[in-house]
């Protein structure tokens, strides 16, 4: 007896705990999903990789300390053009306020200076040349008062207007002839004369312009000199005086090596010189002791000057010659991007070619890929169970007509259209953020054909099991038997496509962002990451640029496939338990 009760015992399990068989007779359908799943190692790291990626994209970017946009700059030492200088060949014409002297007759003076010539015309206009030296004549425009024919010592006159002429001009003509001028003065007026042959014609002028080969430095930024401070000083240079008076003030000159420096009370008030100085950049002003400098170095044929400004700092510049025409250049302390910076403790990753931390931009760049997969996948499934689900539970003409619409997507090329989509929103210059938008419409109109042939076929043969009969005879509506009776039963194999299709929904977005036809800068995605490395340089000896981009998009996209395999196998019923 005691034997039987034994035997029993042995029979009969006490354990509270569920073996295999039992597990499988309780556990629900969808627990036998996820038991199956959760036993596949690869859709385990498939998960684990979209689960990091998660959390790096959306976590990640709330605590990182710098901006999306955030633009890190440095100092860097370059050497910039900070003056050019030349020695002046030309004509420089200083004209009288409120008077015009044209370009034309500008040219006319060049030809009567080189034929010795004492006057020219230029359109029916005539003008007067008073040669003061070499560099310096004056072009006067006046009225013909008188001629004078000349045999020897004897001038005869001819009034052009009666009671012009008197023996004072008479008498200062002659003498300005025998002193062989251009020109003479009476009673404050100027009279100049103008030769042809034997032939003379006297003729009352006036000051238009000044020609000269010097240029004018001032002192001072807001300085403007008037033409009878020029006349005055270049008149006082060619007569070697040391003080001149002009607008009332009087002036004291000092002869330099290259012309004459201008002084006013004791300090320096303007350079005269054979050279012309100018800053290249804009809002610059070359104090005249830098120019005095750079003058002395180009004089002396030195290819380097140190220049001390007024706030003490000393600068080194550096003296490049062509020709006649001299470029001054320094280096200069500058902010700029810091562009492909090396990974460091405060950019782990470096920065990009916009000077923005990497890691950061990677972070935000997840968000915006992620979440175009999403986007796309989800519209894809709407569209691709709407519109399957009514081809195939009605049939017939519906079904056709849906079908060949199918048909007609899956001919249309996409990647062609994508650049054509790309080229117009260019053109339009649609903004960056709602060009997202589009493009997730984009990829999901192009995507459902796929998700509406595979459910349609699913429902094709689920609408004729006994269970939709039923569901016919008690009198359920069309609507709840399609979306509550066949849909679910399709959901199975809508999940893996979906998560199949978010890796190579990611994929394509990164492609088009690396071709410049999906989202655009400011905003970051991984694609358009990759495709800021568009240089062969860039691309060798800043790693960091690209191959982080690079691995991300890999391991999401494998991830997807990982999660998408494993969720095939534990949704297929034939898969031994």
């Amino acid at each position: 007896m005691s034997e039987e009760k034994n035997l029993d015992s042995k029979i009969v399990s006490t354990s509270t705990s569920l073996d295999d068989e039992q597990r499988v007779k309780v556990l629900s359908p969808g627990m036998m999903v996820a038991k199956r799943f959760f036993r596949n190692r690869l859709a385990m790291v498939g998960l684990v990789i979209i689960v990091c990626m998660f959390l790096f994209s959306f976590v990640g970017g709330m605590i990182t300390p710098y901006g999306e946009r955030e633009v890190f700059r440095t100092t860097e030492t370059q050497i910039k053009d900070y003056a050019g200088a030349a020695k002046i060949t030309d004509w420089q014409y200083s004209v009288v306020e409120g008077k015009d002297f044209p370009a034309a007759a500008q040219a006319k003076v060049i030809l009567a200076i080189n034929k010795e010539e004492t006057s020219f015309e230029s359109r029916e206009v005539v003008y007067g040349l008073n040669k003061i030296d070499d560099n310096l004549y004056y072009i006067v425009q006046g009225e013909d008062i008188a001629t004078v024919t000349s045999v020897g010592a004897r001038h005869t006159y001819k009034e052009l207007e009666e009671g012009v002429l008197n023996d004072s001009i008479k008498a200062a003509y002659e003498a300005a002839v025998a002193a062989q001028e251009t020109g003479f003065d009476v009673d404050g007026v100027h009279y100049s004369i103008g030769k042809q042959g034997r032939v003379a014609t006297i003729r009352v002028a006036e000051n238009l312009a000044v020609a000269s080969k010097y240029a004018f430095a001032a002192a001072e930024a807001d300085t403007e000199f008037t033409f009878a401070f020029k006349s005055a000083v270049l008149n006082a240079m060619a007569e070697g005086a040391a003080t001149v008076e002009a607008d009332g003030v009087t002036y004291q000159l000092e002869e330099s090596k290259d012309g004459s420096v201008v002084s006013r009370d004791g300090n320096i008030y303007a350079i005269v010189s054979h050279y012309t100085i100018s800053p290249v950049m804009e809002g610059v002003f070359l104090t005249l002791e830098f120019r005095e400098a750079a003058l002395k170095a180009i004089e002396d044929g030195a290819e380097t000057f140190t220049f001390t400004d007024e706030a003490g700092n000393e600068t080194e510049y550096v003296v490049k010659r062509n020709n006649e025409q001299y470029t001054i250049r320094s280096n200069v302390e500058i902010q700029v991007n810091d562009k492909y910076a090396a990974p460091s403790k405060a950019h782990l990753l470096g920065t990009d070619g916009h000077g923005m931390d990497l890691l950061t931009r990677l972070m935000f760049g997840g968000r915006i890929s992620l979440l175009v997969g999403f986007v796309v996948v989800i519209l894809e499934i709407v569209l691709g169970v709407i519109l399957g689900g009514i081809a195939g539970y009605f049939g017939g003409w519906v079904d056709s007509l849906i079908m060949r619409t199918v048909d007609v997507f899956y001919c249309i090329p996409s990647m062609p259209l994508y650049i054509i989509l790309g080229s117009i929103m260019d053109f339009w210059k649609i903004d960056p953020q709602l060009r997202i938008f589009v493009l997730c419409v984009m990829l999901g109109l192009l995507g459902w054909a796929g998700v509406a042939r595979m459910v349609r076929g699913q429902i094709l043969s689920l609408r004729e099991q006994e269970f939709m009969a039923a569901a016919e005879a008690l009198g359920i509506s069309t609507k709840r038997r399609i979306f509550v009776h066949l849909v679910p039963n399709v959901i199975p194999q809508l999940i893996v496509i979906a998560t199949m299709g978010l890796g190579s929904t990611i994929l394509t977005e990164a492609t088009l962002s690396y071709l410049g036809l999906g989202v655009k800068f400011p905003y970051a995605s991984w694609g358009n990451i990759i495709n800021a490395v568009n240089d062969s340089y860039v691309m060798t000896n800043f790693w960091f640029a690209w191959i982080p981009a690079g691995m991300l998009i890999l391991l999401t996209v494998l991830g997807f496939n990982f999660i998408g395999d494993g969720l095939r196998d534990a949704f297929d019923p034939k898969m031994k338990r």
